[in-house]
C-alpha cells in the first residue's frame, strides 16, 4: 500500500475515534400484551427501533386499572399522534398523565369500549428516559479500544516505513 493510503485510513480511523456522541436514540417498541414486554421486561425478545426525531425520548406508559397494568414502550414521536395525555415535561423521570379538558367535548358516543374520554384507566403514568444506556433504550457511539489501536497503527505505519 502507498503511504497516502495509510494516511487516509489513519485519518478516517482517527476521525471516527474523535466523533464521540450519540448517533441516534434506540427505544424498545412493544406493549405488555406481547410476551416479554411486561414486568419483568425480557429485552432479548424485542427489537429496538431508531427514533425518527432528533430530540426524541424513549417512553414507557403505565396504565393501571383494578390491579392490572398495561405497559407501552415506544418513542415519544410515535405516541404524539395518537395520545393527548402526554405531560408537558419530557425530561428524565416519571410523572402522571396530563388531563385534556377539550377531549371529546362535542361527541355523543354510547360505546364505552371506544374510550374517547380516555378515562378507562384509574391511573396513567408516563416515564421518559434518554440519558441511560438502553433505559427503554438509548445507544451511544463510543470509540472502542480496537478503534484507538487501529488508528494509531495506521498513523505510525507511514512514519516507520520511511
Amino acid at each position: 500500500m502507498k503511504k497516502s493510503t495509510y494516511s487516509i485510513c489513519g485519518f478516517l480511523c482517527l476521525s471516527l475515534l474523535i466523533s464521540r456522541g450519540a448517533a441516534s436514540l434506540w427505544c424498545y417498541q412493544c406493549v405488555s400484551t406481547q410476551p416479554g414486554c411486561g414486568t419483568p421486561f425480557q429485552w432479548i425478545w424485542h427489537w429496538t427501533k431508531i427514533c425518527p426525531e432528533e430530540d426524541d425520548v424513549c417512553v414507557k406508559v403505565l396504565e393501571k386499572k383494578d390491579g392490572e397494568t398495561v405497559i407501552t414502550r415506544d418513542c415519544l414521536s410515535s405516541l404524539r399522534a395518537i395520545r393527548t395525555d402526554i405531560p408537558a415535561d419530557h425530561y428524565e423521570g416519571c410523572r402522571p398523565a396530563a388531563v385534556d379538558v377539550k377531549l371529546a367535548n362535542y361527541v355523543n358516543n354510547s360505546i364505552k369500549e371506544l374510550d374517547i374520554y380516555r378515562n378507562y384507566y384509574d391511573e396513567t403514568t408516563w416515564c421518559f428516559c434518554f440519558l441511560d444506556y438502553r433505559c427503554n433504550s438509548s445507544s451511544n457511539l463510543y470509540p472502542s479500544i480496537l478503534m484507538a489501536f487501529a488508528s494509531i497503527v495506521f498513523i505510525l505505519i507511514p512514519l516507520v516505513t520511511r
